[in-house]
């Protein structure tokens, strides 16, 4: 039997294991910085002067003192030391500095590609139907125009 998830890498408790509640207690430390994954920062490379118990950091390469070879890992300080988890490709996390989702490539935390071609509509404020797969509900809008020809609907009616 493996001695830890694949996915997350926490630890399993063993056949005739001693101390078992501090292997529990390991994979609950780990799942309580994962899931809902906040960063402070995703590309610290200087640890806190003073740590925040439970604060997690997405250390950068480059990483000083206590963060010295730890690139590319997250940063957690736990108890009275920083425990060091490996993110996984995919793994998604909140840029408390910069309020923005961020995803790992296996490199670096970067914004989500959301790619919008191809889009078979969309709406903007409000929702699509079949014949207007662009809806926009807003007390604006700006369209350049581009070809020969296009066609503008606008619905006045109150809603």
């Amino acid at each position: 039997m493996s001695q830890s998830s694949p996915n997350l890498g926490l630890p399993f408790l063993q056949p005739s294991q001693a101390q078992k509640h501090v292997t529990h207690n390991e994979a609950l430390a780990a799942l309580d910085t994962v899931v809902q994954l906040t960063l402070e920062e995703v590309a610290a490379k200087i640890p806190p002067a003073v740590p925040v118990e439970g604060a997690v950091y997405g250390v950068g390469f480059g990483g000083t003192g206590a963060w010295a070879g730890a690139d590319g890992t997250l940063a957690v300080w736990s108890g009275n030391a920083w425990v060091f988890i490996v993110p996984q490709v995919g793994w998604l996390g909140w840029d408390r500095s910069s309020g923005d989702l961020r995803v790992w490539d296996g490199t670096s935390w970067n914004p989500p590609s959301l790619s919008q071609d191809g889009l078979s509509s969309l709406g903007i404020g409000t929702t699509t139907d079949a014949t207007n797969r662009l809806a926009v509900r807003s007390p604006a809008t700006l369209l350049s125009h581009d070809g020969a020809d296009h066609q503008l609907k606008i619905n006045k009616a109150n809603e």
